[in-house]
C-alpha cells in the first residue's frame, strides 16, 4: 500500500539531487576517512612518543611551523587529517602543532596542488597562492591557539583500552573504533550538506559574483556548505568563472578547513565545545588570509 506514494516521493527531482550529493561526499570521503584511520592507529599503535619528542621543536611556537610543513606529505584530503590530528594529541603532541597538521595536510599536499595547477591551467599563480594563503592559515590558528587555547576545550570520546593487547589486537580495535565513531559524523555532516545545497538557488550565484566583498564570502560560505572534498575542489572552483579569482582562492582555502562534514568530525573526535570555537576562527582567519594574499598575487 505504501510502495506507491514511497516511489513519487524518492522519485522527485529535489530527493534525486539530495541523494546525489549525499552519495558523492560519502563515496568521495571515505577512502580518505579509512587512510586517515589506518594512519591514525599506526601512530597509536607502532610509533613510541619519544618519536614525536625528537621529530617536533619543544617550544610550542617552533613546533607549529614545522607541523604545517609536515601536512604537505600526507596526500589526503581534510577527512584522513581529523584522526590523524587526533591521534597526535594523544601521543602527547602539543595541540596547537597537532591542529597545524589538521588544517595544512589537506590543503598543501602534492596532489592537492597538482589538481590546482590542472584545474587552472591558464592561471598558474593560483598553485602559489593556495599554498601560500593555506599554510598562512594552519599557522596562525595553532599560533592562535597556542597563546588562546585551554585543554579542557578538547575533550575526545573515551575509546577502548588496549592494555594488555597485542600490537595486532591493538590496531584493529583502533581501526573499527575510529572507522564506526568517525564515519557516523561524517554520514551526518554530508546529510546537511546535501539539505543545503538542495535547497540553495543556483541563481543566487550569478546575483552576487559582481560584488567583490560579497562575492569572496558568498563563495566563502558556499565552500562551507558543499564539503567537497579537497582533491576535487579545485574543479568546481575554475567552473565558478563568473567570479574573481580571489573569491575563488577563498573557495579553495576555506573548504578543506571549514566545512559541514569537517565541523561534524572534529566535534566527534575533539569534542563539541572545541568545534563551536575553532571552526568559526578558523572560517574568519581563513577568509582574511584568502583576500590578503589573492590581493597580493
Amino acid at each position: 500500500m505504501a510502495r506507491g506514494p514511497i516511489s513519487g516521493l524518492l522519485s522527485g527531482p529535489a530527493l534525486q539531487s539530495w541523494m546525489t550529493v549525499f552519495i558523492a561526499v560519502v563515496t568521495q570521503a571515505l577512502p580518505f576517512l579509512v587512510l586517515g584511520v589506518v594512519l591514525s592507529a599506526v601512530i597509536a599503535v607502532f610509533v613510541p612518543p619519544s618519536f614525536f619528542a625528537r621529530a617536533l621543536p619543544s617550544r610550542p611556537g617552533l613546533a607549529v611551523p614545522v607541523a604545517g610543513a609536515a601536512g604537505a606529505v600526507l596526500p589526503g584530503c581534510e577527512c584522513a587529517s581529523v584522526p590523524v590530528a587526533g591521534a597526535l594529541v594523544r601521543r602527547g603532541v602539543t595541540p596547537a602543532a597537532a591542529l597545524t597538521f589538521l588544517l595544512s595536510a589537506p590543503a598543501i599536499n602534492p596532489v592537492v596542488l597538482t589538481a590546482t595547477a590542472v584545474a587552472f591551467p591558464g592561471n598558474p599563480e593560483m598553485v602559489l597562492a593556495r599554498f601560500v594563503a593555506s599554510l598562512l592559515v594552519a599557522c596562525a590558528m595553532g599560533w592562535l591557539w597556542h597563546r588562546l587555547g585551554r585543554a579542557d576545550w578538547i575533550r575526545p570520546p573515551a575509546r577502548p583500552s588496549t592494555d594488555g593487547q597485542s600490537r595486532a589486537t591493538a590496531f584493529w580495535t583502533s581501526v573499527r573504533h575510529d572507522v564506526l565513531h568517525a564515519g557516523s559524523f561524517l554520514v551526518l555532516g554530508a546529510a546537511v550538506a546535501a539539505t543545503l545545497k538542495a535547497v540553495v538557488p543556483e541563481a543566487w550565484l550569478a546575483a552576487v559574483a559582481g560584488n567583490p566583498v560579497v562575492s569572496v564570502l558568498a563563495l566563502a560560505l558556499l565552500a562551507v556548505v558543499l564539503s567537497i572534498c579537497s582533491e576535487a575542489d579545485a574543479f568546481v572552483a575554475a567552473s565558478l568563472s563568473q567570479f574573481s579569482l580571489t573569491a575563488r582562492l577563498a573557495f579553495l582555502v576555506v573548504g578543506p578547513m571549514v566545512d559541514l562534514k569537517l565541523i561534524a568530525m572534529q566535534a566527534g573526535t575533539f569534542g563539541r565545545g572545541f568545534a563551536l570555537r575553532f571552526a568559526p576562527t578558523t572560517f574568519v582567519v581563513a577568509v582574511g588570509v584568502s583576500v590578503a594574499v589573492g590581493v597580493f598575487l
